[in-house]
């Protein structure tokens, strides 16, 4: 391939190792291609085996749409209070979360399950604003290593709420065993 071309997003190329693929991102020293059997790599453009199928030419530099939602979801993470639509793992949609006191006289309190994750995820939310302003602030480094290893630890008590996220990547994350 020439160095001097720019492929576009969109345009179909072989690679030697990877096989056929498709540009998925372009970039000024690369292109983020998706290949059949190998996913998406990062190729550089200076790369002399890559070979063109079908040419597509375009700017430089472009953002997919999905790279663009991140930035934007980290953003008003960073600077709001708004809080993120987490899903429910689909087992406990319309579940009832019953706390029975040992005294039998006393009344059971019944709770939707989902007022209950909201209010978890609320919690969460919140953990996650004080993150941002402790490491934000003016605070020494030493203070700031120590209130996030005090918000670890919160987190990693949180961590048995993790069965009730549909995603993963939602759940609560504590420290990690070394």
């Amino acid at each position: 391939m020439t160095n001097d071309l720019t492929l576009a997003i969109g345009s179909r190329v072989s690679h030697p190792q990877y096989g056929k693929g498709v540009v998925i991102q372009v970039y000024a020293d690369s292109y983020e291609i998706t290949f059949m059997d190998y996913g998406t790599k990062t190729i550089l453009r200076s790369f002399e085996g890559l070979q063109i199928l079908d040419f597509e030419a375009g700017a430089t530099d472009l953002l997919s749409f999905e790279k663009v939602e991140r930035v934007f979801t980290k953003l008003i993470r960073q600077f709001s209070d708004m809080q993120e639509t987490v899903p429910l793992g689909s087992k406990w949609n319309g579940g009832m979360m019953i706390l029975q006191p040992a005294d039998k006289s006393l009344k059971s309190k019944e709770v939707p399950i989902d007022v209950f994750f909201n209010k978890i995820i609320m919690v969460r939310d919140r953990l996650r604003v004080m993150e941002q302003r402790i490491n934000s602030s003016n605070l020494s480094n030493e203070e700031k290593v120590n209130l996030q290893q005090y918000l670890t630890r919160i987190y990693g008590s949180l961590t048995t709420f993790n069965i009730l996220f549909a995603n993963k990547e939602d759940t609560f994350v504590g420290e990690q065993s070394k």
